[in-house]
């Protein structure tokens, strides 16, 4: 499992530039790209260029791409991007309301690797980017990781989110993890002593402090989960909500006991 460190919002900008201007190269036909190449020689040699090379040619057709896309500064890219990542971390801007489980519990620091596994769990994951967090999204199902992963690329959230689609059985964290956030479906396909040793395995690769959230729903399908879950969580602060007599959700916060 891949260790990205979290990019500076100035790398973020050049990616962001680079992206701008591959795709421009991309939606023209080649003549018009060549007939850039042809002004930006015409440019480098008014200004005597002593060596034309093809690497200061293309570097020029980029600056010629890029004043007619007016890209911002980057000044002014920031501010936007800040004020941007300021509602991405709010809940509600994900469909989640600002007084749930997640909202309220799971708060991990910023840069910690976080898990999210099962249906459901795309709000979450890219709440939790946008806080700063290296997520891991996984799910049996491809169209739910790929979800996942084009919801955070257009949220310019990528380099926080990676997708593997796979079961819990075949997830090896190398990383220590300070939340893990499930849905049942994440434990389909196995058998209670495959479900206890994922859990055990997640168990002691999470930090102190560390939480692990089920998101039972609300239909009721996921309340034999909850009951199995309280069981398994010796040493660990469980909390248990219900609505209408159903478990909707549980929660284990390590070491808090």
């Amino acid at each position: 499992m891949p260790k990205s460190p979290q990019r500076s919002l100035h790398h973020e900008y050049e990616l962001y530039v680079e992206a701008e201007i591959e795709s421009y190269k991309d939606s023209i036909p080649r003549r018009a790209l060549l007939k850039i190449g042809d002004e930006a020689v015409v440019a480098l040699r008014d200004e005597q260029q002593l060596a034309l090379t093809e690497l200061v040619v293309w570097e020029e057709v980029d600056r010629i791409i890029r004043q007619r896309l007016r890209i911002p500064s980057y000044p002014t890219w920031r501010r936007k991007r800040l004020k941007l990542l300021k509602e991405y971390q709010r809940p509600e801007h994900w469909g989640l309301q600002p007084d749930c489980v997640l909202a309220r519990e799971v708060k991990p620091p910023v840069s910690s690797h976080v898990l999210v596994a099962g249906d459901r769990t795309e709000p979450a994951a890219l709440y939790l980017a946008a806080h700063g967090c290296e997520v891991f999204a996984i799910d049996q199902v491809r169209d739910t990781v790929e979800r996942v992963v084009n919801a955070a690329e257009a949220a310019g959230l990528t380099d926080r989110v990676h997708g593997y689609i796979a079961d819990l059985r075949e997830w090896s964290p190398d990383v220590r993890l300070s939340a893990v956030i499930c849905t049942p479906s994440a434990f389909l396909g196995l058998n209670k002593r495959e479900r206890d040793a994922v859990i055990e395995l997640l168990q002691g690769v999470t930090n102190e402090g560390g939480v692990h959230l089920l998101d039972a729903g609300t239909d009721g399908g996921g309340s034999a989960l909850v009951q199995e879950l309280s069981a398994q969580y010796q040493g660990w602060k469980i909390m248990v909500e219900e609505a209408g007599g159903v478990s909707t959700s549980f929660l284990a916060r390590k070491g808090a006991a």
